[in-house]
């Protein structure tokens, strides 16, 4: 029952032994950059929080209880300046945490685990206390708990249908989802009807609650991800601060989505599989697949990982007939323990499997961001020039299979590369979620993490690694810091973004000179 853990596949480079502190003592110079490096990230961050009392995602305007505070109410009544706040927040935390990555890269480590999830946590703290940012999703989870709750069928009736548009969760929502039924598993629903439970109908309590599920789910990665670095060969430093990013900061701490929670989970399970054992960790990412399906896939790579450690523990070849064997009889073994949980929990739950037909709705959207959905879009529209008439929809299905028909193949080449030992299992996780996502019908910036954070664990390629922290940087400056409602006040964005830029001549004019420097590397 017990799974050995995996080693770094071949060819990649071997783990480096960075120097601890006691090795490599930071001199006064080092640690004063350091230290402007924390505050100027924590400064940042500050002005996120405050900027989301007025631009943030709080409740409708009817039940917003900073309206009419004397302080905290006066940002509301400045969207222009709150959103310009924001902005400069978030490229502080941006910077900084580039910054930071001159003391974390790999080779060049001048920082411990327990300096870099201490700063990390300093810049949680004020976006963990202040309004959602980015988005409403939050109040979504509410809703669909309530559904729940009050004894319908959140697989069948919206929030609107259930609640009544006079409700105040309902109103808090975007208009398109305020019908469609929950996408969301039954695990996830059941975790909301606990805190539906607790929070009664304190809207700004059942939001905290749900921040708190998702500091959870962070807390997870930051411990699973230097244990997960260690096994591949990647500096545990490198590997976490990679992997609790600005995308995290934003859109997990702030913005409060539940990719947190089921991110966490997956990444603990893999740690339990591959250090205690298997069947644990199968159940525990079936756990996390409960509440977003997509977390199933991580089942197929730890299951390759069994089938390769127990063809080298007998003798055999895992890269000939006796591997397929072995991926066969343990693949089905993981598969069954994490699809059984996902099974029970649908059945305990009282919900069923309604879930699966709910899967749709987040197709709802166009997202920009999917190629798929893109390439559908733009056949419809030659479509349309060409005189054949609007079909957009059906090619837009048509594209869509393709590109899941295209990542299901990928993420089949990947589990048998694990299997040889040509690919290190978490990251076969990683580029797996990537495919499904990249390929998927809808892609959000925050759907990016799923690729992101197993990769911070896994790859030591320094142009893969840098390829993800320009991405990182770039995706988490893309998403505006808005949660109210913008739609008729567009123009305020660009106002708020020129002022932005402006005042951010005054912090960076401060950090002149102040900046960590790229230490020397390191031997190995």
């Amino acid at each position: 029952m017990t799974a050995t853990a995996p080693t770094a596949p071949p060819g990649s480079e071997p783990p480096a032994r960075s120097r601890s502190a006691a090795e490599a003592p930071a001199t006064p110079d080092e640690r004063r950059r350091l230290r402007f490096c924390r505050r100027f990230g924590v400064t940042g961050a500050l002005l996120m929080a405050v900027g989301a009392l007025g631009c943030g995602a709080t409740p409708a305007s009817a039940y917003n209880p900073l309206l009419g505070m004397r302080v905290l109410g006066l940002p509301g009544r400045l969207p222009t300046v709150s959103l310009a706040m924001a902005y400069v927040g978030m490229g502080m935390v941006v910077l900084a945490w580039l910054w930071l990555g001159r003391l974390a890269w790999p080779g060049r480590v001048r920082l411990t685990v327990r300096q870099l999830s201490r700063i990390l946590v300093m810049w949680c703290a004020p976006l963990a206390v202040a309004p959602p940012l980015f988005s409403t999703d939050v109040y979504g989870y509410l809703s669909q708990a309530e559904v729940v709750s009050r004894g319908f069928d959140p697989y069948v009736f919206g929030a609107a249908q259930a609640l009544g548009l006079d409700d105040p969760l309902v109103a808090s929502i975007p208009t398109i989802w305020r019908t469609t039924p929950s996408p969301y598993g039954p695990g996830f629903l059941t975790f909301g009807r606990l805190v539906t439970a607790i929070a009664g109908e304190n809207i700004v309590l059942g939001v905290y609650l749900h921040r708190i599920l998702a500091l959870i789910g962070l807390g997870l990665v930051i411990w699973a991800a230097p244990h997960l670095a260690r096994r591949a060969g990647v500096e545990p430093i490198a590997a976490l601060w990679l992997a609790v990013s600005p995308l995290v900061l934003f859109h997990l701490v702030s913005g409060i989505h539940n990719d947190a929670i089921m991110m966490g989970v997956v990444l603990f399970g893999l740690e339990i599989g591959f250090r205690y054992s298997w069947f644990v960790g199968a159940l525990l990412i079936g756990l996390g697949a409960s509440g977003k399906i997509p977390a199933i896939l991580a089942l197929a790579f730890l299951g390759a990982h069994v089938a390769r450690e127990r063809c080298l523990a007998a003798g055999k070849d895992p890269t000939g007939r006796d591997g397929v064997i072995a991926l066969v009889r343990y693949g089905a073994g993981v598969a069954a323990a994490g699809l059984g949980v996902v099974v029970a929990v649908s059945v305990g739950s009282g919900l069923g499997f309604g879930w699966i037909t709910a899967l749709s709705v987040p197709n709802l959207l166009r997202s920009w961001l999917s190629v798929t959905t893109d390439l559908g879009v733009l056949g419809g529209q030659i479509g349309i020039w060409l005189g054949l008439g609007d079909h957009t929809d059906a090619v837009l299905s048509l594209t869509r299979s393709a590109g899941l028909g295209v990542a299901a193949l990928i993420c089949v080449l990947l589990v048998f590369m694990v299997l040889r030992g040509r690919l290190h299992p978490v990251a076969g996780v990683a580029y797996g979620f990537g495919a499904v996502f990249l390929a998927g019908p809808v892609l959000h910036p925050w759907y990016l993490l799923w690729l992101m954070v197993p990769l911070a664990c896994s790859v030591t390629a320094p142009r893969i690694r840098g390829c993800a922290v320009a991405v990182i940087a770039a995706v988490s400056l893309l998403v505006p810091p808005t949660g109210n409602d913008f739609t008729f006040r567009a123009y305020q964005l660009p106002m708020a973004i020129t002022a932005a830029l402006l005042v951010a001549i005054v912090p960076l004019l401060a950090a002149r000179g102040n900046t960590p420097r790229v230490p020397p590397r390191t031997e190995t």
